[in-house]
């Protein structure tokens, strides 16, 4: 009794993680204001009622999204915040930083969408800041082991505003040509460089 109580939880994880990854995919063709959960349980092959014996909504999707990025980007917070000492190069910081975030965007471009949010006040706008404020105390932490003196309020500041910097870049980087790209990430390194200075 209890071996099939577990294989039915291990079912029913494995078909929310389905049903998340179809978000995912339907986010990152339409966005999420445009998302349906009709969509969703297109894409991951189950009729509505099915999806909705475990997302009652597209904002409980959401939620369970934002969670997921959490966790998964939080290991490799982790070993980040690990490599980084008071000897670590500002500009190797940065660089390593910059480069994952870009190959991050192209890995879950969703990821991304929901980070920008949208300005109406909105549920999409609340996970938007929940992700940016979460990547700001990543961001926070690497400069504290980096600069142990830094105030932690002041590397908080600092970290929200190089997500910012780094929010604001992406776009243009993904619009451009892989050389225009590839000149906008050097920048973007050089700037992010000399505002950590």
């Amino acid at each position: 009794m209890a071996e099939r109580t577990v294989r039915r939880q291990a079912r029913g994880l494995k078909r929310m993680a389905e049903i998340l990854d179809a978000a995912q995919l339907v986010i990152a063709e339409v966005g999420y204001p445009e998302m349906t959960t009709n969509q969703v349980a297109a894409r991951a092959g189950l009729s509505p009622g099915s999806l909705y014996q475990f997302f009652r909504n597209k904002e409980e999707i959401l939620d369970a999204l934002v969670s997921r990025y959490t966790v998964e980007r939080q290991e490799f917070w982790d070993a980040t915040l690990a490599a980084v000492s008071t000897e670590t190069p500002l500009e190797t910081l940065v660089g390593g930083l910059v480069d994952e975030s870009v190959a991050f965007k192209g890995r879950s471009p969703a990821y991304w969408s929901l980070l920008y949010g949208n300005a109406t006040g909105d549920r999409l706008a609340a996970a938007s800041q929940a992700l940016h404020d979460a990547v700001a105390r990543q961001v926070a932490a690497l400069l504290r082991r980096r600069s142990p003196g830094l105030p932690e309020e002041r590397a908080q500041l600092i970290g929200t505003m190089a997500v910012a910097m780094v929010k604001a870049v992406m776009p243009l980087v993904s619009a451009a040509s892989p050389e225009r790209a590839e000149e906008l990430v050097a920048e973007l390194k050089r700037a992010l460089t000399r505002y950590l200075a």
